[in-house]
């Protein structure tokens, strides 16, 4: 880039080095604007005669043009991108969705001096227009062989975002206690649904039983029979482990355990399991409390049907402590 000062005549296809305001403070021009024929019949009527301006020189990529070409590659899903000033295009959701981010890519592409991107957290969960990533480009241009070369990467390596859609997830409720389900019922059900309108979601089926294996056993295939997106056991009691009865009933219906344990507190004692592809998250304690946990990291990617694997709990612990 070549920085200098023109006439305001000769500005025309020149980008602003600088924003350009009137004497009230109210801003004409931004920085970064690429200046037009009208825009140098409105700056002659505020009475300029030059600007300070800079133009690309071969081998460079407009700043706007540069992250137009990042975002539409970085992302995918149900997902709307906007320009704005300053070298900068955001990412929006347009339906409710899960964020879903490869970290690993994202952090060799922001190693880069050219570009920046930032994302919201793996598994947020994101409203229909909210914002979810914004990618930011140096000042004015970026080396075409720079944006290449990241363009070859998101190629190669698939998208940094996803914005994977919720649309009518239908939650299964399986209260349970030692004496009677439905005391866990009374405990929970009001926990549960504050925590399920976070995601503009209600339970879609409920049922208690006893924490005795068959009976626990023959809830679970009730529910999973109405083929739920999700299952969620909220019990009064913490298991020890995949053994306990939880864990058991889960193995008598066929649900493959997928992981215990997470790095995660509030919600260490989670249980994970997958009948075919519906998960069964057993998260004692987690319902006793409207306060977020770890229901609240996996409950979305889940609402969006995606299957949430044993490794991908494990990288919950960095951020994982809630509490």
């Amino acid at each position: 880039m070549k920085p200098q000062t023109v006439e305001i005549q000769n500005s025309t296809g020149r980008v602003l080095c600088c924003g350009i305001f009137r004497p009230g403070g109210k801003k004409l021009l931004a920085k970064g604007h690429l200046i037009s024929e009208e825009d140098v019949r409105l700056l002659e009527t505020e009475g300029m005669n030059q600007v300070w301006v800079t133009e690309l020189e071969a081998g460079e990529v407009g700043e706007d043009e540069a992250v137009s070409q990042m975002a539409t590659e970085m992302g995918c899903g149900c997902l709307e991108i906007r320009l704005a000033a300053g070298g900068r295009a955001n990412l929006f959701a347009a339906e409710d969705c899960c964020v879903l981010v490869d970290d690993d890519l994202l952090r060799q592409i922001n190693c880069t001096s050219s570009i920046v991107i930032a994302t919201l957290v793996n598994f947020s969960f994101a409203t229909a227009g909210q914002r979810i990533a914004t990618v930011k480009s140096a000042p004015f241009a970026v080396a075409r062989t720079q944006l290449e070369a990241l363009i070859s990467i998101l190629k190669e390596r698939g998208p940094i975002l996803q914005a994977r859609p919720v649309r009518s997830p239908a939650v299964a409720v399986l209260y349970s206690d030692p004496v009677n389900g439905e005391r866990a019922r009374q405990l929970f059900e009001n926990i549960v649904r504050q925590r399920l309108e976070r995601f503009s979601v209600t339970p879609s089926f409920a049922l208690a039983a006893t924490e005795e294996e068959t009976a626990l056993a023959r809830a679970f295939q009730h529910l999973l029979r109405a083929k739920p997106t999700v299952v969620l056991v909220a019990s009064t009691t913490a298991p020890a482990g995949p053994e306990d009865i939880v864990g058991r009933a889960m193995a008598k219906t066929g649900c493959h355990i997928e992981r215990f344990l997470a790095p995660v507190e509030p919600g260490n004692l989670l249980l994970l399991g997958y009948s075919n592809e519906v998960p069964v998250v057993s998260a004692p304690g987690c319902f006793r409390s409207a306060k977020p946990n770890v229901v609240d990291l996996v409950l979305p990617p889940m609402l969006a049907r995606y299957r949430v694997s044993a490794s991908e709990v494990a990288c919950l612990g960095h951020g994982g402590l809630l509490a």
